[in-house]
């Protein structure tokens, strides 16, 4: 038998902290009885359905049959085999009947699915083509052992449909933001963090070399993408990412939060050098001082959090020239000629500037390609010329 207060206190329960409604469960529940008794006791086309009497424990089957005109079905015998259904292939036409080319237009009567007009009408005055018509179905005596084990599966589904469904709901929400979780396993490189209701992935090529995690410490990161999987909801993070060190700056700058300051571009090679490109929608607002922050205590902030990762931050300016030069910084560029169908500069720095405006290994002159979108080549009249392109990330 069904223990009717603990499936209460569970129905409770699950409306309470997973919300879902007890109303839901129940009708669930009917179904799921339902589908149990056709199973065992039911005959093909049969429609059944359950109520389920929480107060009781009693559950009451019917029968429901739809009242059906005899032009709307075409009768046939029980016995109507494949076998028939061949013998009417007319050999010379080499083609079926019209009637069993279009068999799956047509709907069979079934004395267990339907039930003819003038019959119905035996039954009930005024019915309808169209209407349902119920008959009560005997309760089986040895169905209560079916019944519990039914309920118990409806609620376990639901409660595993429950959780995806609030799981989603809340993280889908969260998708763009930084979340916080701690250090579950680590599994050839991929970091796995729990955070709280949901497992979340930190795959190695999006965490920042260099970084090393013990369990159970706590990991902040760029939740980017929300999956639904077979074996659960999935959420994919990365602190190699963009936007990471764009939401960084927002947790750390009201000015970047409330839109004031614009992060119009960033080029990133995560753990050693950022450039971001900034622009203030207020001309009595500076972009680069808002992330800079006094004394540069937002800037330090943001770099602590990703390990020492150094951050040139620039205006962000319309006129590309302009904007390519300021890319380059720290290094001081003397002339510039610009391509605008290639997109290409070419930039000249003095000698003593040439090794800062290519940066360690070509990193300053390629993150500003990036930033700006424009291939630059850097030359001096005492070195030759290096050139960068763009690299997508």
């Amino acid at each position: 038998m069904v223990d009717l207060k603990v499936l209460n206190a569970v129905l409770e329960q699950l409306e309470q902290e997973r919300g879902v409604p007890k109303e839901k469960m129940l009708e669930a529940i009917g179904m799921s009885l339902a589908t149990a008794y056709k199973k065992e006791y039911g005959k093909r086309g049969q429609i059944i359905r359950a109520k389920f009497d929480l107060n009781t424990g009693k559950t009451e089957f019917e029968q429901v049959k739809e009242v059906v005109e005899k032009d709307q079905v075409v009768m046939r015998e029980e016995g109507y085999k494949e076998e028939e259904k061949k013998s009417n292939f007319n050999h010379k036409n080499n083609k079926l009947s019209e009637v069993e080319e279009n068999e799956d237009e047509i709907v069979y009567f079934n004395p267990e699915h339907h039930i003819l007009l003038e019959d119905a009408k035996k039954i009930k005055k005024g019915v309808t083509a169209g209407e349902e018509l119920v008959f009560p179905l005997e309760t089986k005596d040895d169905f209560s052992r079916i019944a519990a084990q039914t309920a118990k599966q409806v609620i376990i589904q639901k409660l595993r449909e429950a959780e995806k469904v609030s799981v989603l709901g809340e993280y889908g929400k969260k998708e763009g933001e930084i979340v916080v979780g701690s250090v579950q396993r680590m599994e050839r490189g991929n970091i796995f963090i729990d955070m709280g209701r949901a497992t979340a992935i930190l795959p190695y090529e999006e965490q920042i070399p260099g970084e090393k995690y013990a369990q159970g410490e706590r990991v902040r990161a760029y939740l980017y993408r929300v999956e639904e999987t077979p074996k659960g909801i999935f959420l994919k993070l990365s602190r190699s990412h963009p936007k990471f060190l764009e939401e960084l700056f927002k947790t750390e700058a009201p000015e970047v939060m409330s839109g004031t300051v614009v992060m119009k571009a960033i080029a990133r090679e995560a753990g050693s050098r950022s450039k971001v490109a900034v622009e203030s929608t207020d001309p009595h607002i500076d972009p680069v001082g808002s992330l800079v922050g006094q004394r540069g205590v937002r800037v330090a902030t943001v770099m602590s959090e990703l390990g020492g990762e150094k951050i040139d931050i620039i205006e962000w300016s319309a006129d590309q020239k302009r904007f390519i030069e300021d890319a380059l910084s720290p290094a001081k560029v003397l002339s510039m000629e610009i391509n605008d169908a290639e997109k290409k500069a070419v930039v000249e720095v003095s000698p003593d500037q040439q090794s800062l405006a290519i940066g360690k290994g070509g990193q300053n002159v390629r993150l500003a390609a990036k930033l700006t979108g424009w291939k630059i080549d850097i030359k001096s009249t005492a070195v030759p010329v290096v050139e960068e392109k763009i690299e997508e990330k």
